[in-house]
């Protein structure tokens, strides 16, 4: 006998047994398969630790409120610019280029304030590169300030982050239950039918008449 046939004689009764399972029984098994995907994500990613450092816009003497805010906007979109990032890469003990990866910077439209954000696998080091380049930035700004009538003053210094801003193995767990889920709901419905379920629907439904009942007389 060929190894072949030796193989399809040993998945013969296994593939009979999963035809005559459900075809819902796809949607929990995929389910379970993508909470151990997620599981394992959970355990085996690095955590990491956000720490956020604020600056705000002060208007001076010549200037209104208003001009404060749209020049804490104009900084905000330049605070990741190689300009501000390689006076910060010194005091952050990072590249410019590390520093880019690492650092986010989020606006307010009602308030003139600059968040920095850093997030590394160290809480301290997050601490330190967020506040060099909230002061990086401050610095910059501040140059041009007798122009600008705008002058960046820093508002609150980076604390040290006490718990990861990684997700928690528990809600990977939950995400890849939740895909899981969804992927076997959709390869539910995009599978075609067999022979099997095909003749249970259409016995399902009566068929026409094949002629006309004659009333009695």
């Amino acid at each position: 006998m060929s190894d072949s046939v030796k193989a399809h004689a040993r998945t013969g009764p296994l593939r009979a047994r999963l035809a005559r399972l459900p075809r819902w029984s796809a949607l929990p098994a995929c389910a379970v398969l993508g909470a151990l995907v997620g599981t394992g994500y959970g355990v085996l990613q690095t955590p990491e630790y956000t720490a956020t450092s604020y600056v705000v816009a002060v208007p001076q003497a010549k200037a209104d409120p208003a001009t404060a805010l749209g020049f804490a906007q104009a900084y905000g979109r330049v605070a990741t610019q190689l300009a501000v990032l390689g006076d910060a890469q010194v005091a952050a003990g990072m590249s410019a280029t590390e520093l880019r990866d690492r650092v986010r910077v989020a606006t307010s439209p009602d308030a003139p304030m600059i968040a920095v954000s850093a997030t590394t696998e160290q809480p301290g080091s997050a601490v330190t590169a967020a506040d060099a380049v909230a002061r990086s930035l401050a610095t910059s700004a501040n140059h041009s300030k007798g122009s600008t009538q705008v002058k960046l003053l820093p508002f609150s210094r980076a604390l040290a982050p006490d718990a990861p801003s990684t997700l928690s193995t528990g809600v990977t767990a939950l995400v890849g239950a939740s895909a899981g889920g969804l992927l076997g709901g959709l390869a539910l419905l995009v599978r075609p039918r067999t022979r099997t379920e095909e003749a249970a629907a259409g016995a399902s439904v009566p068929g026409p008449a094949s002629g006309l009942v004659r009333s009695a007389p």
